[in-house]
């Protein structure tokens, strides 16, 4: 038997994540993990999670296939590639709280930074394919760990000004195979457990039609809009991220 409130809270974190890979949410659907972990273990929720967010992927990439930027990904992939290996290396030497500490403060910094008039500046330059690599890193790191790589993604991303379709699309595609490559290593650390798949299984649809709503929102929003609401929920989200970081760090200490 299913705990009913582990059922709502469960499902309303799919259909947020949902939304988020459809690029409605920003990075919002970092709260998946944490909101899993009020009934399961992080490492188990991570677990579940996967299945579940390369359903969502397949449901994004299709939708998304002709507006993607394959610029940015071919700068930041190489990245994220390394950020899965680190990842995979240091997993039993990495808290889900320092993790999550740290993505809360870089992305708090990333806010910050996109109201200084230096940033205003560098919007009109071109990529730098540098820079796209170490967030690249990051975010494939922080994504292995905790399915937390969003606010990386979006540090390098959001200044790029891609239209929310191409932004979307981006995402979708730089996810679907970061969350890809993530399969082979969660199995050996034994994370693809019978458990955690048959809830997959079971909440999957919830997060693929989170999905389909959010496409269609997405295309109806203006650029401006989409911004705005997309740095003020990333601006919120970093304090929500450094609180969990600050609060799993004291509690495990």
């Amino acid at each position: 038997m299913i705990d009913p409130v582990f059922f709502a809270v469960a499902s309303l974190a799919m259909l947020i994540v949902g939304l988020s890979k459809a690029g409605l949410l920003g990075g919002l659907g970092v709260i998946g993990v944490p909101l899993l972990t009020l009934y399961m273990p992080a490492r188990d929720a991570a677990g579940m999670m996967l299945p579940i967010l390369l359903c969502m992927d397949a449901v994004a990439v299709w939708m998304y296939r002709k507006e993607f930027s394959r610029d940015l990904l071919k700068i930041m992939i190489p990245g994220a590639m390394v950020g899965t290996l680190l990842g995979w290396v240091l997993w039993a030497f990495v808290s889900d709280a320092v993790v999550i500490l740290i993505v809360g403060v870089v992305t708090l910094l990333f806010v910050l930074d996109a109201l200084l008039p230096l940033r205003k500046k560098l919007e009109s330059l071109p990529p730098s394919t540098g820079w796209g690599r170490f967030w690249g890193v990051i975010a494939g790191f922080t994504s292995f760990i905790s399915h937390t790589g969003g606010p990386p993604f979006q540090i390098y991303a959001l200044p790029q000004k891609l239209t929310p379709a191409i932004y979307a699309g981006t995402s979708a595609v730089f996810f679907a195979i970061v969350n890809t490559s993530k399969l082979i290593p969660y199995f050996f650390l034994g994370q693809l457990n019978v458990s955690n798949l048959q809830l997959a299984a079971l909440f999957a649809p919830i997060g693929m039609l989170g999905v389909l709503i959010g496409v269609i929102l997405v295309r109806k929003i203006s650029a401006k809009l989409f911004y705005t609401i997309a740095y003020w929920l990333v601006f919120l989200l970093s304090f929500k991220l450094i609180w969990d970081g600050v609060t799993g760090i004291l509690a495990g200490s």
